[in-house]
């Protein structure tokens, strides 16, 4: 009898145990272990590491777990991988290059590196011969590898680190891109190599634009690799909310218009509504004032946060369309609260309205309706009034979200390698 009690208590302990877990999503012992590490070292420093097999003709790879911080200064926990040259590194260093991965999803689960051979050129689920549920790898690696540069991919926090992904909040992703790369340089892998240039798709080009104006960020000291320079910032597709906010919208009835007015844009589509409503489920983990019930319905709100805290892009958005057909537009609340604040937070995550670092470059697509192009020339604008030097690239042809990254990859490569080699350039700015 008393050993059937230890086995009844046992197995109600295990069900307990079962039940508590029954939210959480599955992550190799590498992130269950990152998730747990305390944020304590400087930006840049590298918690944990593991090798990784890669096909790159002469290269070695890691995943990583690192320290970074939101755009409010929190530490945070981001992982991702290192791609490096084997061999001694050359006596005068190696360049680095971040590559800031477009939207894989917001759960723990999500993050490029969880892939099983991540090391690898860029593998994306809508193309013929993806090969995954989801984007991973990093596009350009082999050639970036063959000149002798250094290649790091951020997951961003949230994505197997620990903690509420900050999904496309673009002063986040920048810092988890730009404390990638001191994350690489920590490690040795560049030596006395201090040159930098970002790049980036969809979320990760708002990222690498959010990046390129934070020059006290860049310029901090007390970091894990301090004195980086950043040569240069290719940003494919980006992102940039604060394109669409006028001077003044954050206030009163206008910033109740402006979201409801965002709300309508990117519901057209059970995908783009996806996009959507998981940006506004992240933004209440960078600011927690905000509430998603502020934006939908109480019983939306609860449907998008199970859906959100479990499931990655694709499989999220087919949950979505599954279970509630064209009705998943009643998730909105016709009038929004909280307007102001909301607002205010958009801005706050988006790209500072400060002159980037470095010549930044960005590679469009006429027919793409996920990152409408003009928040591209309306950043341009911007950021040459203010004397920066920004080019902008309409690729050949009819070109969509999803076809930017191939379609622009052998447009940038010389151009990234023309800033490391320190090449004059010419203004890319419009001259009327």
């Amino acid at each position: 009898m008393r050993k059937l009690r230890l086995v009844a208590s046992s197995f109600a302990l295990f069900a307990t145990v079962c039940s508590a877990n029954a939210a959480e999503v599955a992550v190799a012992p590498f992130y269950m272990n990152a998730a747990t590490i305390t944020p304590d070292q400087p930006v840049g420093a590298v918690l944990a590491k593991e090798p990784v097999a890669t096909g790159i003709p002469g290269a070695e790879a890691w995943r990583i777990a690192y320290v970074s911080s939101d755009l409010r200064d929190r530490k945070t926990i981001s992982t991702g991988i290192v791609i490096a040259p084997k061999g001694a590194v050359p006596a005068g260093g190696r360049p680095i290059v971040s590559w800031a991965h477009g939207t894989t999803g917001t759960a723990q689960n999500c993050g490029p590196s969880q892939a099983l051979e991540p090391a690898q050129e860029l593998n994306q689920y809508f193309m013929v011969g993806g090969t995954s549920w989801t984007d991973f790898g990093v596009p350009a690696v082999t050639h970036f590898i063959e000149n002798g540069y250094v290649v790091v991919a951020s997951d961003y926090q949230g994505l197997g680190g620990g903690g509420k992904h900050q999904y496309a909040i673009g002063n986040s992703n920048g810092r988890d891109a730009i404390n990638a790369v001191r994350a690489a340089g920590s490690m040795g892998l560049a030596g006395a190599g201090k040159k930098a240039i970002i790049y980036g798709w969809s979320q990760g080009g708002g990222a690498v634009l959010a990046a390129a104006s934070q020059k006290d960020y860049i310029n901090a000291t007390g970091t894990a690799y301090d004195g980086v320079s950043f040569v240069g910032f290719v940003a494919l597709a980006p992102d940039d909310s604060n394109a669409l906010i006028s001077a003044g919208v954050e206030n009163g009835a206008t910033a109740e218009q402006l979201l409801q007015q965002l709300g309508k844009q990117f519901s057209d589509n059970v995908f783009n509504f996806a996009h959507y409503s998981m940006f506004m489920w992240a933004m209440t983990g960078a600011f927690p004032e905000l509430k998603l019930t502020d934006i939908f319905t109480d019983d939306g709100a609860a449907v998008l946060d199970e859906i959100y805290t479990k499931k990655c892009m694709h499989a999220g958005s087919d949950t979505i369309n599954f279970n509630y057909g064209e009705t998943y537009k009643s998730f909105i609340k016709l009038q929004p609260d909280n307007a102001a604040a909301w607002v205010n937070a958009m801005i706050e995550g988006s790209v500072k309205r400060e002159p980037p670092v470095a010549p930044v470059i960005i590679y469009y697509g006429t027919r793409d309706t996920v990152m409408p192009p003009v928040m591209g020339a309306i950043y341009q604008k911007q950021m040459c009034g203010m004397g920066a030097n920004v080019t902008r690239v309409q690729l050949a042809g009819e070109q969509n979200h999803f076809t930017t990254p191939s379609t622009a990859q052998p447009l940038y490569m010389p151009w990234v390698d023309d800033r490391f080699a320190g090449k004059p350039l010419e203004n890319g700015c419009p001259s009327n």
